[in-house]
C-alpha cells in the first residue's frame, strides 16, 4: 500500500501518538523514555556520510523502532525528506532536531528537542550543511525572530510539506562528496 504524502505525514503522526499512548494500557510493555543522543566527532549522516560536527546548522535524528541506535541527519531536510518520502515504511518511535534559539548556528551541540513540537524557519538566508536550511527552535517566539532577522516563514511540523525539502539542490548534486 502506498500513502500519499499528506496521508503518510498523518500516519506518522498517529503512529508516534499511538506510541506514547501504548504504554498506558499495559505497564508491563512500557519503555524507558526515548532521549536524544549526543553528537561526538565520529558521527556521520545517515544519508550521506558527512560528519555532522563539520558543519553549521540545525542537526537532526530518528529513533526507529528495529534499532537501538539513531539515524542522524547533517541538515533538517534530510530529516524532513526522510520522513516525508512515500516509501518511508519504518517504525518511528521518536525524531529531534536542536533547539537553535539555544545552540551556536556554527557549532551546534546539545539542546535537543521533540521535532513534533518545535516551530521551524523556511527560506531563511542561514545555511546549513547542505545549503539553505530549515531552521528548528523550541518556542515560536525565537523561530519568530529568527524570521524577522535572516527571513523566511514560521512553519510547525506538520506545515512542512514534501515539496519544502527537495534534496536535488543539496546532497544529491554535491561532487565533492
Amino acid at each position: 500500500m502506498t500513502l500519499r504524502p499528506a496521508a503518510f505525514a498523518l500516519a506518522l503522526a498517529i503512529a508516534l501518538g499511538a506510541n506514547a499512548l501504548g504504554g498506558c494500557a499495559r505497564p508491563e510493555t512500557q519503555q524507558a523514555a526515548i532521549t536524544p543522543v549526543e553528537i561526538t566527532a565520529g558521527t556521520a549522516c545517515e544519508l550521506d556520510g558527512m560528519l555532522l560536527a563539520d558543519y553549521p546548522g540545525p542537526k537532526a535524528q530518528i529513533h526507529y523502532a528495529d534499532s537501538d541506535r539513531p539515524a542522524f541527519f547533517c541538515d533538517t531536510v534530510e530529516l524532513f525528506s526522510t520522513l516525508l518520502a512515500g516509501e518511508q515504511v519504518r517504525a518511528v518511535r521518536a525524531v529531534y532536531v536542536q533547539d537553535m534559539g539555544q545552540a551556536d548556528w556554527n557549532e551546534p551541540k546539545g539542546h535537543w528537542i521533540d521535532a513534533r513540537t518545535a516551530s521551524y524557519v523556511l527560506g531563511s538566508k542561514r545555511e546549513g550543511s547542505m545549503g539553505p536550511t530549515i531552521a528548528s527552535f523550541a518556542n515560536r517566539t525565537d523561530a519568530d525572530a529568527f524570521a524577522k532577522e535572516y527571513g523566511g516563514r514560521v512553519l510547525g511540523f506538520a506545515d512542512i510539506k514534501p515539496d519544502m525539502v527537495d534534496l536535488r539542490g543539496g546532497a544529491l548534486h554535491d561532487s565533492q562528496m
